[in-house]
């Protein structure tokens, strides 16, 4: 019931008529009754694409400048120097088929994984395992790489990937409920500019439809887009 009255104090502060500008939706925001956990923070962008076309697929990374709030769990297949490298920039594991029986058997206490080239062969063994979990090493996002240590450190600073779905939005992290407004808008306006630039050539019309932000426990703020893409000129 508190929780109830909470979102509902927290909604009625929102005009659903209204489209608010970044600074405006971070304060409403700001301003909702907090949990008694840390809230994510994510972002909703609602792009003119059709992701059933191979070339309107949006997708890709970035290093949020103030990361996420999460530290994540990194696997690693490597061997060697790559290795080496991996475990010296802070990966919880790394290894090679010893990770996939692992796996086979149900093991999953990990995040992201990162693969050095050489070692996909490895993990196709058990794509179909990490593929539905969204797991699977992509080289499109920079999972599969060489620069194995580069990629696990950025991953542990706060480098998230993002794919529009089937209904043409992004979801994403971009920070927790105690973090003040500028890193939030900071963590955002590296998004957008990521995803502005991700832009498909095919595409026509208005590229990003719309932008909402919630918490975790909140309801959503819708953003003026055009504002938003505006200040990304």
């Amino acid at each position: 019931m508190a929780l109830a009255k909470k979102y509902k104090a927290s909604r009625d502060k929102v005009d659903t008529t209204k489209k608010y500008t970044l600074d405006e939706a971070l304060a409403i925001l700001k301003s909702f009754d907090s949990a008694k956990f840390d809230e994510s923070v994510d972002v909703a962008i609602r792009l003119g694409v059709n992701p059933k076309i191979a070339d309107q697929m949006v997708r890709g990374a970035v290093l949020l400048p103030h990361g996420t709030g999460k530290v994540s769990r990194i696997l690693v297949f490597a061997k060697g120097d790559k290795e080496a490298e991996a475990k010296a920039a802070g990966a919880d594991y790394v290894g090679g088929d010893d990770l996939v029986e692992k796996i086979k058997g149900g093991w999953f206490e990990f995040d992201k994984v990162v693969a050095s080239p050489d070692m996909m062969g490895v993990v196709g063994k058990i794509g179909k395992l990490l593929g539905p979990r969204g797991l699977m090493p992509n080289p499109k996002v920079g999972t599969v790489t060489a620069d194995v240590g580069r990629t696990v450190s950025e991953l542990k600073k706060g480098r998230i990937e993002f794919r529009v779905e089937k209904a043409g939005i992004i979801h994403a992290p971009i920070g927790r409920k105690s973090f003040e407004i500028s890193q939030l808008k900071e963590n955002l306006l590296e998004l957008m500019s990521v995803i502005m630039k991700a832009k498909p050539s095919s595409t026509k019309g208005t590229y990003v439809k719309g932008v909402a932000l919630s918490a975790t426990m909140s309801p959503g703020v819708r953003i003026d887009a055009s504002s938003l893409v505006d200040v990304l000129k």
